[in-house]
């Protein structure tokens, strides 16, 4: 018997043909965050097992490390038992109740259907070898201060420290896409939320110096930083955005100033995107938050991509999208008072209700924008972001 860590993922149990790839996907991830030879990420029977090859797990350390992977439901810290027999899950099952713990109830989930007792009958007969052996406690099915949970698979598995963790899916298991990310509140939690969809994510930062300052470009960094506590080390890619601001700035229509700067990011986007082989553009808009956010404006905006545009927080509301930057530590980073190129250069009477395709003339009548789209793709600067903890 040793102390091991049992991996419970969730919605990839769901999976049925390509179950096995999600597996492999998690277990790789885990794998490589651990980073120990001595340490092995396997397959168990709906599960995944974490285990020294050497003996008990330093579960504390581990946890640490693999806790904000996507695709955990819960870590259970485990006794593993080569021998299932009767007597060693009542052993087992002693251990894990401290003195402390006064009511408690056995759980028992019978995977390896060639076990002699039924999942009740363990239930029982361990709870009842439990009463024997301990004065001061006693079985309580509907409220106990403790959960027994036996799980008898490949190998048996005893334990009661459970602990969340983010579910969803594995990371970079359902496609690439390219995220625009601003300084602001939404798109760190867009980006988290395709992220732990299981896309890997490419940040992209546009920047308009000296309009928008150095101090306004680190902001951006530092949430990238968060994000990376989820996906591991990325570079943030920092797009030179003035002269193209500039432009539009000065030969477009005021009023369609805020579309017209969209749709600008959306060529450069599509470019970088083709470029890093990504699948679709990701946006932290929200339906109707802002004049640029209506459904009027998202059709005059989206004709600009090459890619699918997926908008994560477009049915969220304000305060949904806040409590969830909150939960992943952006949102005192994304209220720091530092503007980004947007809010600088926004129209004092935004249009509401755009023409789509009026938009879309207005634009291509401007034939010098789409080498400033281009120079602009081609000068964009890395940086990159270490995983914070």
């Amino acid at each position: 018997m040793k102390k091991v860590l049992l991996i419970k993922y969730g919605e990839i149990a769901l999976r049925k043909g390509n179950r096995s790839i999600f597996e492999k996907k998690l277990a790789s991830t885990i794998q490589n965050l651990i980073n120990d030879s001595n340490i092995k990420t396997t397959r168990e029977q709906g599960r995944l097992l974490v285990e020294n090859i050497n003996g008990d797990i330093d579960a504390d350390a581990v946890i640490e490390k693999i806790r904000r992977i996507f695709g955990i439901a819960a870590i259970c810290i485990s006794y593993k038992l080569d021998d299932a027999a009767l007597s060693n899950l009542q052993k087992a099952a002693l251990m894990t109740l401290t003195e402390d713990k006064t009511t408690f109830k056995i759980e028992t989930k019978r995977s390896d259907k060639r076990y002699p007792m039924q999942s009740q009958e363990i239930s029982a007969a361990i709870g009842e070898y439990i009463l024997n052996q301990r004065s001061n406690i006693t079985v309580d099915v509907h409220n106990p201060q403790v959960i027994v949970w036996i799980e008898i698979r490949n190998y048996a598995y005893v334990y009661t420290d459970i602990i969340k963790c983010e579910s969803g899916l594995p990371y970079g298991s359902t496609g690439k896409g390219l995220l625009l990310l601003s300084g602001g509140i939404d798109s760190p939690v867009a980006g988290y939320l395709m992220a732990r969809r299981g896309m890997e994510i490419i940040p992209i930062y546009f920047h308009s110096p000296p309009y928008t300052s150095e101090r306004a470009k680190d902001k951006v960094i530092d949430l990238m930083e968060c994000l990376c506590r989820f996906i591991g080390p990325s570079p943030l890619y920092v797009v030179p955005f003035t002269e193209t601001q500039l432009y539009i700035y000065e030969n477009m229509q005021s009023e369609k100033m805020t579309l017209f700067l969209k749709r600008a990011m959306f060529h450069i986007a599509s470019i970088i995107a083709e470029k890093e082989k990504a699948h679709c553009l990701i946006t932290g808009d929200s339906i109707g938050q802002v004049a640029s956010q209506t459904a009027h404006s998202i059709a005059a905006v989206d004709s600009a991509s090459n890619f699918a545009v997926l908008r994560p927080l477009a049915a969220m509301d304000k305060q949904q999208i806040i409590n969830t930057a909150k939960q992943i530590g952006t949102y005192e980073i994304s209220i720091l008072p530092y503007e980004d190129c947007c809010t600088i250069f926004v129209p004092k009477h935004p249009e509401h209700k755009p023409n789509a395709k009026a938009v879309a003339s207005l634009e291509a009548k401007n034939i010098a924008l789409p080498k400033l789209f281009s120079k602009a793709a081609e000068q964009i600067e890395p940086v990159q972001c270490p995983s914070t903890n």
